[in-house]
């Protein structure tokens, strides 16, 4: 068959897909966006939530308490004004007059009903983030005081997130662990169904707080984990934003003049983790003996691997924060590639090659990629790695379960470095998957949040990744991704934030 036919065929055959991945529910109309994501959100509960992708959809349905900017400054949402009493006293005043999607008001003592959910109820990832929160008392229907059971540098930048989301107490009453099958918030969209796999639809909300800034009438989610369908889709008409596509495709878009595009730096990462204490699949020899880790992190190229996979756009990395954040230490550089030390680590472990190891990965087309590249990368210095490719958020369910050995896992990022050291590397982190446990990291971590200081914050984390990372080499970090979204040129008002989130407010198709 000739090439030009071929790619021809190739083409037809992917637009097929691409419009056979949209519903009819989901077709145009007036004012209405179509959102592609690359991958389904886990659920949407704020308390027990912990995908990115979900963090795109509660942008528009969860308000929170504070968001933040283009710059990372504070910005005050559902709170109208903040003060520090004292280091260990926050008091939030909010604004008057905001109603939940159920129709209930909005005041202090919904505050305080969602900080304790997100602190009491089993299985919270909030609890980590908020945890030297001692009390909540409403003092007025309009003002909520916090008081710390300790000073916590990080604690304002929790709240810009989902452990600032105020949920509708009814509602969470009502539905306890089946709230995120019909969240209610404050946010300026309504939840109106969810497909699994398929779609997630929200309205807007008529009685929203700063109404006069939404100007979309339906949103409607769409997981779409191929890049390359995503892409098809936007260009065909389907779609209207894509929330992420490949570096490679960036220079191709930017000469159409039909769409636009949406680039920050990430606050993240993209990492891989091992099991070491969590359950029977700890037993494994890497899980056991750190030497191993260390070589299988010397046989991996990241250069390369970042080539091959994405252009080069990404910016390498060996910690957990991006070049772009005060905290990053810049002595701390990825580990060149040396299979000649790989191959010593791993006969002075005195374990047989090929070493058996599994690496669960998200199941979408780029981050199997990325799986093949460092099996083959890896297997020169003695592992037979195996790759098991598992949709999105049942792996993050898998990996708490302990049912896993090695992890390619991406974080979306924090404003304060504690958000992206605390919930993995402490020992009661929520999403230490692997159960990593080291007393003096634990102490460094401890203290990062006792102290303000910029100097010794970020000297305590350099020890933290000393230990936790170099020596111990429990999460090779590998790189910051970009965030770059992809829209329709009509639509106007997007932001690029660097925590990659898709912000509604002021979204307008033209």
């Amino acid at each position: 068959m000739p090439p030009c036919r071929l790619r021809r065929l190739l083409a037809l055959a992917l637009l097929g897909a691409a419009l056979a991945a949209v519903p009819a529910q989901a077709q145009p109309g007036p004012q209405n966006l179509r959102i592609a994501l690359r991958e389904d959100p886990d659920i949407l509960d704020p308390t027990l939530a912990r995908s990115f992708v979900g963090r795109i959809v509660f942008a528009a349905l969860c308000d929170k308490l504070f968001d933040i900017d283009e710059r990372l400054g504070l910005v005050h949402q559902l709170a109208a004004a903040h003060r520090w009493d004292d280091a260990q006293t926050l008091t939030i005043s909010l604004r008057p007059g905001i109603v939940f999607h159920d129709g209930e008001p909005l005041d202090a003592e919904a505050v305080r009903h969602s900080l304790l959910r997100h602190l009491r109820l089993q299985g919270s990832f909030r609890r980590g983030e908020i945890a030297a929160l001692n009390a909540v008392e409403v003092i007025d229907p309009l003002t909520v005081r916090l008081r710390l059971s300790e000073p916590s540098s990080p604690f304002m930048s929790q709240l810009t997130d989902r452990a600032g989301m105020v949920m509708s107490p009814r509602a969470a009453e009502a539905a306890g662990r089946d709230f995120g099958r019909n969240p209610v918030c404050a946010g300026p969209f309504r939840f109106v169904e969810r497909v699994a796999q398929d779609r997630i639809v929200v309205e807007r909300f008529p009685q929203y707080w700063d109404a006069a800034r939404i100007h979309i009438n339906r949103i409607t989610y769409l997981p779409i984990p191929d890049s390359n369908v995503r892409l098809a889709n936007l260009r065909s008409g389907v779609i209207e934003v894509i929330q992420t596509i490949d570096p490679g495709d960036m220079p191709a878009l930017r000469g159409d003049r039909r769409f636009a595009l949406s680039v920050s730096d990430e606050l993240g990462y993209q990492s891989i983790h091992f099991n070491v204490a969590n359950g029977p699949r700890a037993a494994h020899p890497l899980g056991r003996d750190a030497r191993l880790r260390r070589a299988f992190d010397l046989a991996i190229d990241r250069a390369a691997l970042d080539q091959v996979v994405y252009g080069g756009a990404q910016t390498l990395t060996a910690q957990a924060v991006p070049p772009s954040s005060p905290f990053h230490i810049a002595a701390i550089r990825p580990p060149a590639r040396d299979i000649a030390a790989a191959r010593a680590l791993v006969r002075q472990s005195g374990v047989a090659t090929p070493i058996p190891i599994e690496l669960m990965v998200p199941n979408n087309p780029e981050l199997r990629q990325v799986g093949e590249v460092v099996q083959a990368m890896v297997r020169e210095a003695g592992f037979d790695l195996r790759i098991r490719a598992v949709e999105f958020a049942t792996s993050q369910q898998v990996a708490l379960r302990g049912e896993f050995e090695a992890y390619l896992q991406g974080w979306s990022g924090r404003t304060d470095p504690d958000g992206n050291l605390w919930n993995f590397l402490h020992s009661t982190g929520p999403v230490n998957e692997g159960r990593y446990a080291d007393a003096e990291v634990d102490a460094a971590l401890e203290e990062a949040r006792r102290v303000s200081g910029l100097e010794e914050r970020r000297a305590l984390y350099e020890r933290v990744w000393r230990i936790a990372v170099e020596r111990d080499r429990q999460r090779l970090y590998l790189w910051h991704r970009k965030n770059i979204a992809v829209h329709v040129a009509r639509l106007r008002g997007m932001r690029a934030v660097p925590d990659g989130l898709i912000r509604v407010q002021d979204l307008r198709l033209e």
